[in-house]
């Protein structure tokens, strides 16, 4: 199936993104299914709170049992929404970056959003999402030193920090696809008018929720060296072939002039000073 081909349910779409990888959108942030009916499948990040109900038809549509693990990119509130509804049923665990723990385990809150950058009212706005930490107790643990994924055979994961510490994107080798987080994303998220349309154009993670511009660049430039074939970001639309990698090194050669905003908070401040304002 195209990318572009998707079930509409009015605040939710799904893709078959590529063989095996499900991506669903929760209103205006995406999740993953990767894995095979019959076998091992995991689902990737948890969306907005409310839409458990959503995510969980989904899987039972695609695959014929519970996944084996759920593996987060990140611990935004937007990827988190709809986990504790899920382990309640599921009863699997939860995998993040050792980075990212501390955020999930109710040690750290995220630094505030950043009103000021991206230009638009979903930027605007931002002050009013939660950038609380979460605490998923002995339910998380972190991901294998060795890149593996825990019941996602094939796949490695990557740390691509930048838009949060311990930020990771998910890789199947065997045909390149991409599991991208908000390491880059497919819609401008800064502008509502963007996000209701979703015009896919590739962009730099969320600016409103990113700390760490230099990490984000490495990052972009480390996702595009892979040269992906097919890729499925936190927000916006599926993208594949040559118009995603041709869009992807652009972004990675021009991320200073296209994704990094030019003044605001976390602006030319290195991890040292992103840790003492966090404190």
């Amino acid at each position: 199936m195209d990318s572009n081909s998707m079930l509409s349910t009015g605040f939710s779409d799904t893709w078959q993104v590529a063989p095996g990888v499900v991506g669903l959108r929760t209103l205006f942030v995406n999740v993953a299914l990767a894995g095979t009916p019959d076998n091992e499948w995991v689902l990737v990040d948890a969306g907005l709170g409310l839409f458990a109900g959503t995510i969980r038809k989904t899987a039972e549509k695609h695959f014929r049992k519970p996944p084996q693990a759920i593996i987060l990119t990140h611990g935004h509130f937007d990827h988190v929404g709809a986990l504790k509804e899920l382990l309640e049923e599921w009863k699997v665990p939860v995998y993040a970056h050792p980075l990212e723990l501390p955020y999930l385990t109710g040690e750290a809150d995220y630094l505030p959003a950043d009103p000021s950058v991206g230009g638009g009212l979903m930027a605007e706005a931002a002050p009013l999402y939660p950038h609380r930490g979460i605490d998923l107790g002995s339910a998380v643990h972190p991901l294998p030193a060795d890149g593996t994924v825990p019941g996602a055979e094939g796949w490695r994961w990557i740390h691509t920090p930048g838009h949060s510490p311990g930020h990771v994107s998910l890789f199947r080798d065997s045909d390149r696809t991409l599991i991208a987080g908000d390491a880059f994303i497919t819609v401008k998220q800064e502008s509502a008018l963007a996000v209701m349309q979703q015009e896919r154009e590739i962009h730099g993670p969320p600016m409103y929720f990113t700390p760490d511009w230099e990490a984000a660049r490495i990052s972009v430039a480390t996702l595009a060296g892979l040269e992906p074939l097919a890729a499925i970001t936190g927000h916006g639309a599926p993208m594949r072939g040559e118009e995603l990698r041709e869009r992807l090194w652009v972004l990675s050669d021009r991320f200073v002039e296209m994704a990094e905003p030019q003044q605001g908070k976390y602006v030319d401040r290195g991890p040292d000073d992103i840790r003492r304002q966090g404190q």
